[in-house]
């Protein structure tokens, strides 16, 4: 469930409102019904016509022959971020070094200055997000500190946790509780920071085992930490790569500091298409990536929340672009970290990687995170109810409760790869994921209600023809 709204409902509208003030309940309806009541072109047009975030997508650039729905993976340029772009390299080239300081605004408070655009989309303070380094770096940095602070005997801090009193007994290795859904990266970092403190990590890391093969019941995750009470540190994601299934991220982290660990985060699949309320929540630090939902171009810059209360602690992987900003350039060869998320900062900001994301964030801001979030579930509430209503063979591998789905649609077929291979041949972008998931995702900023009938005609109409059957599967590549 989306940490910012208990009851599943965005704020300010959306699929929980009255009819008459949802621009979206015919998409709701579909679904609670099972079905579409009327034409589906004629339900696509009138959603199209009343949606508010309709003239976005004009400020895209998604080819006109292509459906695109693989934004969960990588999303498109928009105007806002090549123009963020082109501003910082006509910087370069005029100012050369002196765009450190003399750029508008300067270039030495990036990744301060985009993090505290960031912060409202995931309910935090702007000095508790910055953006720097890349995601897996950052599990690196952060699980590493939060590893160190237990071994020193520090323990999570949070008032109301009888078991989040601050201590830990040293002597006891710290274990991480992850789950067998995760995006791999995340294990072999977390691996990698047991490993490099003497923890075997066959023993320390702690999985949290799917009953379906989609999902993870918070339950289970309750569940294990009474079962072990050596775990220190809770690693899950706000939203799972594959089925996309959303987290209650609030439950999730009160479990963990009832059981005394540290609470964190991968957002890499929500950021950008689901409102968060980390700080409210009592998260301790979470990671994201920005490529995906925030728009903001191949590998962007990662970005990161640690919690005000953590601001002070020594990074475990230290660099002098996290050294407090007022010495930095005094270089100290002693570090002092800066009293802030940017502490976690490591070395100079790819420039160029970054100033995309500050077009894309505002124009992100400028439709609202929370019409967002409104759009995104009439989008996947319509994929759904087509799905169910025209394609029997495909099934949905994807929460159906609302505060439990993210922003894209698992179908679930027996040739998956080579529906996948087929549709992109046919202009709709989507992806595979083993052993039987097409991830459909129509993305809210850019993508249509039309759209979104196109391709269930396209899936219908290969699956009828057969052409799929044609590709050959398991040839790898990137998707």
């Amino acid at each position: 469930m989306d940490d910012s709204h208990g009851d599943g409902a965005p704020a300010g509208g959306g699929p929980s409102s009255a009819a008459g003030d949802d621009p979206y309940a015919p998409a709701t309806a579909a679904l609670d019904r099972g079905g579409l009541d009327a034409d589906p072109v004629e339900v696509a047009a009138r959603l199209d016509a009343d949606d508010p975030l309709s003239t976005f997508a004009d400020r895209f650039s998604v080819p006109d022959d292509a459906l695109y729905m693989d934004g969960n993976s990588l999303g498109p340029a928009s105007d806002a971020a090549l123009a963020s772009l082109d501003r910082v390299v006509d910087e370069w080239r005029e100012l050369l070094i002196g765009g450190w300081t003399d750029a508008d605004p300067p270039w030495f408070e990036v990744g301060e200055r985009i993090g505290a655009a960031l912060a409202p989309l995931v309910g935090a303070d702007p000095d508790e997000v910055v953006v720097g380094n890349s995601i897996t770096v950052n599990i690196h940095t952060l699980v590493g500190t939060f590893l160190d602070e237990l071994r020193a005997g520090n323990g999570p801090d949070r008032a109301g946790f009888d078991a989040a009193d601050g201590d830990w007994d040293p002597d006891v290795e710290p274990a991480v509780l992850v789950n067998d859904l995760d995006f791999p990266s995340d294990h072999y970092a977390i691996r990698a920071q047991l490993r490099q403190r003497g923890i075997d990590p066959e023993e320390k890391l702690r999985t949290v085992e799917s009953r379906d093969g989609r999902t993870i019941d918070p339950t289970d995750v309750e569940a294990a930490l009474e079962a072990h009470d050596d775990v220190g540190i809770v690693f899950m994601p706000t939203a799972l790569y594959r089925s996309g299934q959303l987290f209650d991220v609030a439950r999730i982290t009160e479990a963990a500091h009832d059981a005394g660990a540290y609470a964190g985060f991968d957002a890499a699949h929500s950021v950008g298409a689901v409102p968060h309320a980390f700080a409210d929540a009592g998260v301790d630090f979470a990671v994201w990536c920005t490529y995906k939902y925030l728009n903001a171009g191949p590998g962007s810059i990662g970005a990161l929340f640690v919690a005000e209360r953590h601001h002070g602690l020594t990074p475990a992987l230290a660099g002098w672009w996290g050294h407090e900003k007022a010495t930095q350039f005094e270089m100290n060869l002693t570090y002092t970290p800066a009293d802030s998320a940017g502490a976690w900062q490591i070395g100079t900001p790819p420039l160029l990687a970054a100033a995309p994301l500050e077009g894309s964030v505002e124009l992100l801001r400028e439709a609202g995170i929370e019409r967002i979030r409104a759009k995104s579930l009439a989008l996947t509430d319509f994929l759904i109810a087509s799905v169910d209503e025209r394609l029997p063979e495909v099934s949905i591998g994807t929460p159906r409760e609302r505060d439990a789905r993210g922003g894209h649609v698992a179908l679930e077929h027996p040739e998956a790869e080579r529906l996948s291979e087929a549709l992109t041949d046919r202009g709709v972008v989507v992806d595979f994921r083993p052993p039987n998931v097409v991830r459909v995702c129509p993305a809210a900023p850019y993508t249509a209600f039309a759209d979104v009938l196109e391709v269930v005609d396209r899936i219908e109409a290969l699956l009828e023809s057969g052409d799929h059957l044609a590709y050959e599967v398991g040839e790898g590549g990137v998707t």
